[in-house]
């Protein structure tokens, strides 16, 4: 395992985190607490979770799963988070994080899902800057971060405020273009740097071929690929990856084993060679489920309109009517009042995209 500091607080964590969103089975208590086990035992030492993962399950899963460290004095750092931004809302929800997690305190805490420069400013407004760090002064929390889903100029906006420790945000093979802005800021004030969503959300893995151009050695995995991209930026602390099985985590530490670093000129190779048709695709991080008044679908169409962008309207096609069961006219039932798109933490014009998907819809009749 490879360990990077995580900025300037002194901290050395493991390259590859544990993030506990994907759960293959979050019900059993047993096998989760196994999963946490075995990526302490491969050499993982940085576990991240939410209070919103599977409801609250995932962080009473990665308290089980400390619980046990402990036992065993296995060395491990905790990150967690909050939507909240008043000093109320923000002492509830940590008081209620720390009981599930069985700890005293959380190593990283996030202000978490930073979607605009309006609700950050509002979220400010809200007091929730002087919270955290009162939450810091009495130990409940180690490190003030934040978690972006920023992109271009307004996420350097953001991380030039003084008060942060780490930054949380999506950064992956397909999309770099759009948060490569953050690095400037990262190095400039030294930040710990976790990237969420190195699979991007298992479209590389389930595209090998579209993907290809990141590989460097005929030999590994396209996952394995992937995450040595990230580990080449010597920016990025911690490749965080949702773990659904110890197989997973296995095939992810053994690309930091065998990690080769790459060099300048290798790595603007690999950006190089990205289509820019890859910007844009959906992540299926679902934030945008439940915003539709009417109920549209929208993790489903957006996750076939996926499709589109990397195979074809064939593949929507087939995506919808075979893998998701969704008709094409349930995209037409958009109201277009934006909810989605204000939910969306990629900023993803999803009702042009439904429209879309409406007329592909008529043609394939």
């Amino acid at each position: 395992m490879i360990y990077r500091p995580y900025g300037r607080t002194g901290k050395d964590v493991s390259t590859i985190g544990f993030g506990a969103m994907r759960f293959g089975d979050v019900d059993n208590v047993d096998a989760c607490t196994e999963m946490v086990v075995h990526a302490a035992e491969r050499g993982i030492t940085y576990f991240d979770t939410a209070p919103k993962y599977f409801g609250t399950r995932s962080e009473e899963r990665i308290g089980e799963g400390l619980r046990e460290l402990r036992r065993r004095e296995m060395p491990y750092y905790l990150s967690s988070k909050t939507f909240e931004s008043t000093e109320s809302g923000i002492r509830r929800e940590i008081e209620a994080q720390l009981k599930r997690l069985d700890v005293d305190a959380i190593d990283f805490y996030h202000m978490w899902c930073i979607t605009d420069l309006a609700g950050w400013h509002e979220r400010k407004k809200n007091g929730v800057i002087e919270a955290f760090l009162k939450l810091k002064e009495e130990g409940l929390i180690r490190h003030v971060c934040v978690s972006s889903h920023l992109i271009g100029d307004e996420i350097k906006e953001l991380l030039d405020e003084d008060v942060f420790e780490g930054v949380l945000f999506g950064y992956s093979a397909y999309n770099y273009r759009t948060r490569v802005a953050a690095f400037d800021a990262i190095k400039r004030k030294n930040l710990g740097c976790v990237v969420m969503n190195p699979l991007g959300g298992g479209l590389i893995p389930q595209n090998p071929d579209m993907f290809n151009f990141i590989r460097t050695d005929e030999n590994e995995t396209i996952v394995q690929a992937a995450l040595r991209f990230l580990i080449a930026h010597q920016e990025i602390t911690v490749s965080l990856v949702g773990f659904g099985e110890k197989s997973h985590i296995d095939e992810a530490v053994e690309a930091v084993e065998n990690f080769a670093p790459l060099g300048g000129p290798e790595l603007e190779k690999i950006k190089a060679a990205g289509s820019t048709s890859f910007e844009g695709i959906c992540t299926g991080c679902q934030y945008c489920l439940g915003s539709c008044p009417e109920e549209i679908r929208i993790p489903q169409l957006m996750d076939a309109y996926n499709q589109l962008i990397l195979r074809g309207e064939n593949e929507l096609i087939g995506r919808l009517k075979y893998h998701w069961h969704v008709p094409f006219d349930e995209a037409a039932k958009c109201i277009e009042c934006g909810r989605c798109e204000d939910a969306c933490t990629q900023h993803l014009n999803i009702i042009e995209r439904l429209a879309e998907i409406v007329e592909i819809g008529a043609r394939a009749e």
